[in-house]
């Protein structure tokens, strides 16, 4: 692995993946002593986009329009997933509330500073994932909502979704 012969960060991140291209984002993080939101920007185009994170509201109103999704919030001591439908939305304070029958998450969401939409290989068996990711200000992952989890390939439906998100709500670009 090249990885430590370099200083630029996307060759770095490149080289990584290339000699573990099923490795969780997390891990090379970690390993490459970098954000993972970082790692993501990182990686190829049409693997990742970053999105507008300014547009969270209008980003979670449309993820309530889906269907069963997995949910992961992963943090240096535990992982959770959850398997459930977004909506139940409201407001209190600094958070923004989704409570349905199957999730049940309170986010600050003044602290989503980077979202990004992600396919990659599943870190289990490399079957493609689709993602919508939501990160902190310093990087770290907040939370993952994942549209598929590996064991089959996205159905066209899926997949046409995710295009579709991708594309509504994409970042700017200057």
């Amino acid at each position: 692995m090249t990885t430590a012969s370099t200083t630029d960060p996307a060759v770095k991140v490149a080289d990584y993946f290339t000699d573990h291209p099923r490795a969780m984002t997390m891990v090379a993080a970690r390993e490459l002593e970098m954000s993972e939101a970082d790692v993501l920007r990182h990686l190829p185009e049409d693997q990742v986009a970053e999105l507008s994170a300014e547009r969270f509201t209008d980003m979670m109103d449309r993820l309530a329009d889906y269907e069963q999704v997995h949910v992961i919030v992963s943090n240096a001591a535990t992982t959770v997933e959850a398997f459930g439908q977004f909506g139940g939305f409201s407001t209190m304070g600094p958070f923004f509330n989704v409570q349905t029958k199957t999730l049940d998450m309170h986010i600050r969401h003044e602290q989503i500073a980077a979202v990004f939409s992600v396919e990659k290989p599943g870190h289990l068996d490399g079957v493609p994932t689709l993602s919508i990711q939501f990160y902190d200000p310093a990087g770290s992952s907040a939370f993952k909502v994942f549209l598929t989890f590996g064991q089959h390939d996205p159905s066209d439906k899926c997949r046409s979704w995710w295009t579709a998100f991708r594309e509504e709500f994409a970042l700017a670009v200057d």
